[in-house]
Parts: structure tokens; C-alpha cells; sequence
């Protein structure tokens, strides 16, 4: 078609845009600030809500760009991003200029810090972990204490960096409760003879099969939820780990001895999200997330005619909402382009 796209960020979202452009006739330039795409997806075990493999997935995604002649630059970031006329000037970090007719910004999001978070222990005791952390476990086929020991008891904290005033992060991540119940049930596979514990502040399972999921979870896995808010984590003397947490069901507080503590990290706008906002003057939401123009009919378009959203960039979504969200992506920019052809 004579068309150049260029598309930031060579996560989920971005290489379903990319393959889906590239088939359709366009030129397609796809950048990624790591050494490899897939993003997140790279390091998840299996996904929610039927455990598939993410490998699956990530097979998808590489079929649909492979051999489509997509210019893939790996290792890049966008250093200049600008309009100019018709078109956009785009200078990334190896100093390469870049004319495109339409851009698609799919930069993902990034995990929220669990550091930050000191009253959980994240950083400072040996056996407190991110989620993201017990998936590179379950990836290495193994769920270990840092002596090497097997943990008995294990608890997972809902709504870390997210809900939360102290933080600024208002709004619900939305995929911390099923990844929590996935990650309950696989630890009940890996050591059948665990306890688990989930501390939540409400059950947000909105989405196909959640709910049975979160059943599954009880009924089939025994797996224990506890609806409170964990005030803080301490270890002992014997290098457990001690929360304080009150059971808001039953009107009481809590004092539990654990062996390992799973923190449920939120979602947060990516850095590299951040910097594309600032040098390319795009508009940001009170999510700190990109701002699209309409959350029911322009949920892909930004405050720059041309400029086309795909992904979390926008918002926190699973891989469905992210693959349709980079689809309809696609959509706007055929319009865009046969509007200004």
C-alpha cells in the first residue's frame, strides 16, 4: 500500500499489530526496548483462566509476524517523536530517523515496585516475593525457600500497588485476584501437601470462567481466602515470617506464622510509556495510564490525529482484551490512512 507504520513496543499488543499490518500490504517497523519481544508474556508460566502454556501464545504471536517482512529493531528505544505535516519524524537510540504515515504506541505496562511497599518486607526478608517472581518458579519446575527448604505455608496479598491511597494508585489492576487463584492452584500442584492462604480485600473475578476458577480453587484445591488487609509482615527468630492481618469476615485480627509471602503486584503505565507521553506530548489519564480520546468509541486513539493506542498502554486488560484491543487498532489505522491517502 505505500503506507509506513511504525509501532513502539514488541509486547502482546504489538506484535499482534504489527503481524496483522504487515499481512494486510503494510510497511511495518516494530521497536523494542529489550533484547527480545513477547514482554510479559516471556516470563508467565501458564495463563488464567485455563492454564494453557504461554508458550502457546507466544507461538501465535511469532507466526503471525514471522516472514511478513517486518522491520524489527530489538534493543531500541525512541529518543525524538514528532508530527510533521503529514507524517511523523521518529529518531531512536541508535540515531536511525524513522518517516512514518501513522504510529501505533503499545508499550505495555510494568509491574508496580513491591518495594515500595516496605511493610510487607519485599527486599528486605529472603522468602517475601513478587508474583512475577513465583512464575519464574514455576518455570524452573521448583517452589524453594532461600535455604532450599520446601515451604508448608504459604500466603498471597491481593491488591499490591493498586486500590491504594498511600501509593496514588486509585484504580483496580484488574487481573491481581485470577492470578492469585491460578497461582494458588498451581502451588497445590507443585506441593500438594501446602497450605495456602489468600488475603483479599474483595473477590473481583470479572471475566469468562474467573468464577469457576476461584471455586475451583476452594472446593477442588483447598485453597484458604481470607477477606483483610495485611498491615505488615515481620520474620522471627526462626525465619518465618509473621503477618498481622485482620479477618474483616469474622470481626477479629489475625496473627499467622508463614513460610513464604507472595505479593500480588498491580499494574502500572510502563517507563518507556511514560517517556513516549512526555517527548511525543501525548495525553495521560489519572491512572497515570494513556488518555484515549473516548473510553466507549475511541478507546485506540490518541490526542494526535494519527497516533493509535493497542494494549495495556491504556489500561490494565489480560491477553484477550489485548490481542482485540490490537485488532481494533488495526482497524483505525486503515481508516486513518484511506481518510488521508
Amino acid at each position: 500500500m505505500g503506507k509506513h507504520v511504525v509501532v513502539i513496543g514488541g509486547g502482546v499488543a504489538g506484535l499482534e499489530v504489527a503481524g496483522q499490518l504487515s499481512k494486510i500490504g503494510f510497511e511495518v517497523s516494530l521497536i523494542e526496548k529489550d533484547s527480545r519481544t513477547g514482554g510479559h508474556l516471556n516470563k508467565w508460566y501458564r495463563l488464567f483462566p485455563d492454564r494453557r502454556r504461554s508458550s502457546e501464545v507466544k507461538e501465535y504471536l511469532n507466526g503471525i509476524t514471522a516472514n511478513n517482512g517486518i522491520n524489527l529493531m530489538t534493543d531500541t528505544s525512541i529518543e525524538k517523536f514528532n508530527r510533521h505535516k503529514d507524517h511523523f519524524i521518529i529518531i531512536t537510540s541508535g540515531g536511525r530517523e524513522l518517516i512514518a504515515d501513522a504510529v501505533i504506541v503499545a508499550t505495555g505496562f510494568d509491574l508496580f515496585k513491591s518495594a515500595r511497599k516496605e511493610e510487607y518486607g519485599y527486599g528486605i526478608y529472603d522468602n517475601v516475593i513478587t508474583s512475577a517472581d513465583l512464575e519464574e518458579m514455576f518455570r524452573r519446575g521448583e517452589i524453594s525457600l532461600t535455604n532450599n527448604t520446601i515451604p508448608e505455608k504459604i500466603g498471597i496479598i491481593h491488591c499490591v500497588g493498586s486500590r491504594d491511597e498511600k501509593v496514588g494508585n486509585f484504580y483496580c489492576s484488574k487481573l491481581c485476584c485470577v492470578t492469585a487463584v491460578k497461582q494458588a492452584i498451581e502451588i497445590r500442584e507443585f506441593l500438594p501437601e501446602s497450605k495456602v492462604f489468600c488475603f483479599y480485600m474483595d473477590m473481583r473475578m470479572g471475566g469468562a470462567l474467573y468464577e469457576e476458577l476461584y471455586r475451583e480453587a476452594q472446593e477442588k484445591w483447598g485453597v484458604s481466602f481470607i477477606r483483610g488487609k495485611v498491615s505488615e509482615a515481620s520474620e522471627t527468630i526462626d525465619n518465618k515470617l509473621l503477618i498481622k492481618v485482620e479477618d474483616t469476615l469474622a470481626g477479629r485480627p489475625l496473627k499467622m506464622k508463614l513460610d513464604l509471602l507472595v505479593l500480588m503486584a498491580g499494574m502500572e503505565m510502563s517507563e518507556g510509556g511514560k517517556k513516549i507521553a512526555g517527548i511525543g506530548g501525548l495525553r495521560t489519564g489519572e491512572n497515570r495510564f494513556f488518555a484515549a480520546t473516548d473510553n466507549h468509541y475511541g478507546s485506540n486513539k490518541s490526542n494526535i490525529a494519527g497516533v493509535f493506542y493497542a494494549g495495556t498502554c491504556t489500561a490494565p486488560m489480560n491477553i484477550t482484551e489485548t490481542i482485540s484491543h490490537a485488532r481494533a487498532a488495526v482497524v483505525e489505522v486503515i481508516d486513518y490512512l484511506k481518510d488521508n491517502n
